[in-house]
């Protein structure tokens, strides 16, 4: 008998797991710096995996 493994985690549609991305602004400051935001994906809010419900067995609706 196998031993039970852990499902793999589902990674998010929209992003394909890379939740978060470093935006250049465009300008540098005046130590040669580039300006940069953080920019996080909407849908995971920056996890980069989608959030399963977990019902319990038995619950009812």
């Amino acid at each position: 008998m196998t031993a039970r493994t852990t499902p793999p985690p589902r990674i998010c549609p929209n992003c394909d797991g890379f939740a978060s991305a470093a935006i250049t602004l465009g300008g540098r400051d005046r130590h040669g710096h580039l300006h940069t935001i953080t920019a996080h994906c909407p849908a995971c809010n920056g996890l980069g995996v989608t959030r399963t419900r977990r019902t319990r067995e038995g619950a009812r609706a």
